[in-house]
């Protein structure tokens, strides 16, 4: 089933795009760029990072601690948006036994993710009734990239820049990126779920 995209790029940016969401970037080497100062000290562990949630209140990494996590850049007006119904029943199939799956909104590509938190929220509420946690919208990619995924893209154990939504980092019960799939793998794919029940034992 094919999901129309609301904007439409052109075919070689589209290409390029898809290229680098498809492979995941797992064997891409980080950012050499110092941190910049404005984004304060540098992330050098998961645990030390502090964002907020759509809500506006404090998410602090470091309530994960003792969890697996998947964690996901996504957007609303993408081909994969529809990967949130997968993601809300693998974290309802999972999240007893120690998982969390943490949405996290960005604009990065193309405008998909024009609206505001309060947007985002309705929109993942009313269309697929999302309950794992959201944050506030950031940039994923480029200079403005949050601490977050500055972290992720050039110190953690999956380097390399995001090239497209819904790319998934998972993510063992001591805050160590284990592995990265690209936005084409589905939540349910067989080797994502497996590693998952791998992580939680």
């Amino acid at each position: 089933m094919h999901h129309r995209r609301c904007v439409q790029p052109t075919p070689v940016l589209l290409v390029l795009a898809l290229a680098l969401a498809l492979t995941g970037m797992t064997g891409c080497g980080g950012d050499s760029r110092e941190w910049p100062a404005d984004q304060g000290p540098p992330v050098t562990a998961l645990y030390q990072v502090t964002m907020n949630g759509l809500d506006g209140r404090p998410f602090a990494f470091a309530q994960l601690a003792g969890k697996v996590v998947v964690l996901v850049n996504v957007a609303s007006r993408c081909h994969f948006t529809p990967q949130y119904k997968a993601l809300e029943a693998l974290y309802q199939r999972f999240k007893d036994r120690g998982l969390v799956v943490i949405g996290v909104p960005a604009n990065d590509f193309f405008g998909q993710e024009p609206g505001s938190d309060t947007d985002i929220q309705q929109f993942c509420s009313a269309t697929y009734h999302v309950t794992f946690p959201l944050l506030s919208k950031v940039a994923v990619t480029g200079d403005a990239r949050c601490p977050l995924y500055r972290y992720l893209t050039t110190v953690s154990a999956r380097p390399g820049a995001i090239g497209w939504n819904f790319v998934k980092f998972v993510i063992d019960r001591h805050g160590t990126v284990v592995e990265r799939f690209g936005s084409s793998t589905a939540p349910d794919d067989s080797d994502l779920v497996a590693l998952i029940e791998r992580l939680l034992g």
